[in-house]
């Protein structure tokens, strides 16, 4: 794999990168999430990150829920004040502070959102600390993005067991391809989707991303996310801003393209690899690709996911 960080560090113009920390003992991974009311979607982050790196090692930030979500979770819970500037603005800031915060603990920070579950090849890899022990020049890498589709027939998504049990087919979206994972104090950017400094995204790291794999909930938070546009602004322009109807007509259209016989996703390979990571328009900023999920999920007909991944998420 050609790497776009040692490729940009070697150029003679490149930006001065923040140094990696020495590896140390102790715990190597914490995950980090910020969330308002996010429901049964919470608890599945929990689940999961806890499996992979221990529940003590996941950090929630909680922007005011009201729901009882955060309520008696096994991991540590910040509760932050009113946000009283822009709302990206605020929550990269802040998830890049606690970030840069915990790289002096551990080796190695993850951010996702709580409907986001990351996975490491099990081909190759024991679970994400496996992983993280097994890149030793990594300085921040991306995933391979794929939104999981909800398919005509499928039963609402049950709390109880793994999502990849119940959903067979996602849809490949390159704009998901985002920098997860970091080892350096550089802050994230573009809603995420983006770092102030290269990255690579990693064949063998996988975000797989729940938004689209259950219709009734995709009903429910595209209602709850118009609501907080409306309230305050946030994420105004973005797919927040679409209603219910709307998000489920994306689904639905997605949906319909689905075939029992679907290629399995495979994961891409050379200059393909290379390009879901791009400079952005502001200096200094490497992001995945622009253009939307809707429009990856209404062009590209979703794939069956790799067996392998059965009870990983």
């Amino acid at each position: 794999m050609r790497s776009l960080r040692r490729a940009r560090s070697a150029a003679p113009d490149a930006p001065a990168l923040p140094q990696r920390r020495a590896e140390r003992a102790g715990a190597d991974l914490a995950v980090i999430t910020m969330v308002r009311d996010e429901g049964a979607m919470l608890r599945r982050w929990v689940e999961h990150y806890g499996r992979e790196v221990g529940v003590e090692h996941l950090v929630v930030l909680d922007d005011g829920s009201s729901d009882g979500s955060t309520a008696d979770l096994p991991c540590p819970v910040i509760p932050l004040p009113p946000l009283t500037r822009p709302f990206e603005r605020s929550r990269m800031g802040l998830l890049s502070g606690l970030a840069s915060g915990l790289l002096e603990a551990y080796d190695a920070v993850v951010f996702t959102d709580a409907d986001e579950l990351l996975v490491a090849d099990p081909d190759r890899w024991s679970d994400l600390g496996h992983f993280v022990h097994e890149q030793p020049d990594a300085l921040a890498l991306g995933a391979l993005g794929l939104n999981v589709v909800h398919a005509p027939g499928e039963e609402p998504l049950d709390p109880a067991r793994g999502v990849l049990e119940q959903r067979a087919h996602a849809t490949f979206v390159p704009l998901m391809c985002k920098p997860a994972m970091k080892w350096v104090a550089a802050d994230w950017a573009a809603a995420s989707h983006g770092l102030r400094a290269p990255y690579d995204v990693h064949p063998d790291l996988y975000l797989f991303h729940l938004k689209f794999a259950d219709r009734d909930h995709l009903r429910a938070v595209a209602d709850h996310r118009r609501a907080m546009v409306e309230a305050d602004g946030r994420a105004a322009g973005t797919s927040w801003s679409k209603n219910a109807d709307e998000m489920v007509e994306v689904l639905d259209r997605a949906a319909a393209s689905v075939r029992t016989d679907a290629p399995v996703f495979t994961a891409p390979r050379g200059a393909e690899l290379d390009a879901l990571v791009i400079e952005g328009d502001r200096p200094g900023v490497w992001r995945a690709p622009k253009g939307g999920q809707i429009q990856a999920m209404v062009r590209q007909p979703p794939q069956r996911v790799p067996e392998r991944f059965v009870g990983r998420a």
